[in-house]
């Protein structure tokens, strides 16, 4: 069954992984970013009651729909009091299970409100409004630690200077302005002169990357 369910979604354009086993299958969400998870109750290795409650303890967001025979009244309460957002019993047909995936993969994904990132030694705390690296606090300016939160929100992503300039001041400079490359000179200052590892890298004719060392 579940190559015919995998079959069916990757025909419907779903990029689909699966396993059948309830251990690997809590590995695999743990690891994975999935915007829908179809899951059955019964499961080798670990039942899939036992895979969802761990999914959701570890404050995992992804929708996931049980597609079990186990049909009750209690069981589907059950289910959805533990943290299931759909529940569909078999027998079924392909069509309404490829529906309420649909249906769940279009549900906005919860916000879960960061309070701190962390890119190899340096955690800036956005409750505290502080940056530290390697322990050692350092002194930013409104500006600088604006960037340097972009940054980290980005990390080993190339931003260029146009990027930078709509996300971090919100509008376009004259295409001659240098105060993305003069904020930048006076963060890396900050975050990086006195460290012996750098993390914030130019990208020569591209702009600029924040990289934690291999």
């Amino acid at each position: 069954m579940a190559d015919y369910i995998l079959r069916g979604l990757t025909g419907g354009g779903h990029n689909t992984d699966t396993t059948a086993d309830g251990v690997d299958g809590l590995a695999m969400a743990l690891r994975g970013n999935y915007d829908v998870i179809v899951l059955d109750r019964m499961l080798p290795g670990m039942d899939g009651l036992s895979v969802l409650k761990a999914m959701r303890a570890a404050e995992m967001t992804s929708p996931v729909l049980f597609l079990t025979a186990i049909g009750g009244v209690d069981d589907r309460v059950e289910g959805l009091e533990a943290g299931a957002d759909d529940y569909l019993v078999k027998p079924f047909a392909f069509s309404e299970l490829a529906a309420r995936v649909a249906a769940l993969g279009r549900r906005p994904a919860a916000i879960t409100e960061q309070t701190h990132l962390v890119v190899h030694d340096l955690d800036m705390d956005l409750v505290r409004h502080t940056v530290t690296r390697s322990g050692q606090t350092l002194a930013l300016l409104p500006r600088e630690f604006a960037l340097l939160e972009y940054f980290m929100r980005n990390v080993d992503r190339v931003l260029s200077r146009t990027m930078l300039l709509e996300h971090v001041w919100d509008f376009h400079f004259d295409p001659q302005s240098t105060v993305v490359e003069t904020h930048v000179s006076r963060l890396r200052s900050k975050i990086d002169k006195p460290f012996d590892c750098p993390l914030l890298h130019t990208i020569k004719n591209v702009g600029y990357s924040l990289r934690a060392p291999a």
